[in-house]
Parts: structure tokens; C-alpha cells; sequence
């Protein structure tokens, strides 16, 4: 059974940074794409990066150049590092395989953005 555990978030100030964690047990996340995802109060879930099997990543043009993705795949953990932190940043942050698969959603790490 694959679970997803991220960790990392919290309330923090404009202008902050934040690196969120995404450990993974029942899955090997370097045998897969791994994505990051957010979903704010009224808002759809939306995809924010991607990370590839090769280690390449993809970024939505929204973020690009604030979020940077990584893999340890020594601890079989993803990583989202967000830099200039922004109150619209504020959301509930998730992780999953690719474009998200269903069964995997888990409870995610709230992000607030607050002065």
C-alpha cells in the first residue's frame, strides 16, 4: 500500500521561505515522476512541478523561478522549496505520483503566508 507523508509546512512571512518534505513508503519515487500540488481555500488542486525519473524537472509558468523541486532517493523523499513566499501561496501543499493518482492523496502540509 503506497502512503504519502508531507511535512514541512507552516506560517511563515511574506518574503519567507519554506521547504516542504514528501516521504513516500510503498513506492520508490526515483522509479517514478513525482509532483507537487496545492489547493487553496475555494479554490482546485493545482499542479506546481514535477520531477522525473532522469531527475529533470518541469514547473508551471506561475511558480517557475520561486519553487524548486528535488529528489533524495537515498531517503526515498521529494522535496518543494519555496523561495519569496507570497500570501497567495497560502494553500494545503501535496504531493503524489505524476499528474496525481486518486488513491494516493493524503492529508498534505498547510501553508499560510501572513504577516
Amino acid at each position: 500500500q503506497v502512503q504519502l507523508t508531507e511535512s514541512g509546512g507552516g506560517l511563515v512571512q511574506p518574503g519567507g521561505s519554506l521547504r516542504l518534505s514528501c516521504q513516500g513508503s510503498g513506492i520508490i519515487f526515483s522509479s517514478k515522476a513525482m509532483s507537487w500540488f496545492r489547493q487553496a481555500p475555494g479554490k482546485q488542486r493545482e499542479l506546481l512541478a514535477t520531477i522525473y525519473m532522469d531527475g529533470s524537472t518541469n514547473y508551471v509558468n506561475s511558480v517557475k523561478g520561486r519553487l524548486t523541486i528535488s529528489r533524495d532517493d537515498a531517503k526515498n523523499t521529494v522535496f518543494l522549496q519555496i523561495d519569496s513566499l507570497k500570501p497567495e501561496d497560502t494553500a494545503r501543499y501535496y504531493c503524489n505520483e505524476g499528474l496525481g493518482r486518486r488513491e494516493y492523496w493524503s492529508q498534505g502540509t498547510q501553508v499560510t503566508v501572513s504577516s
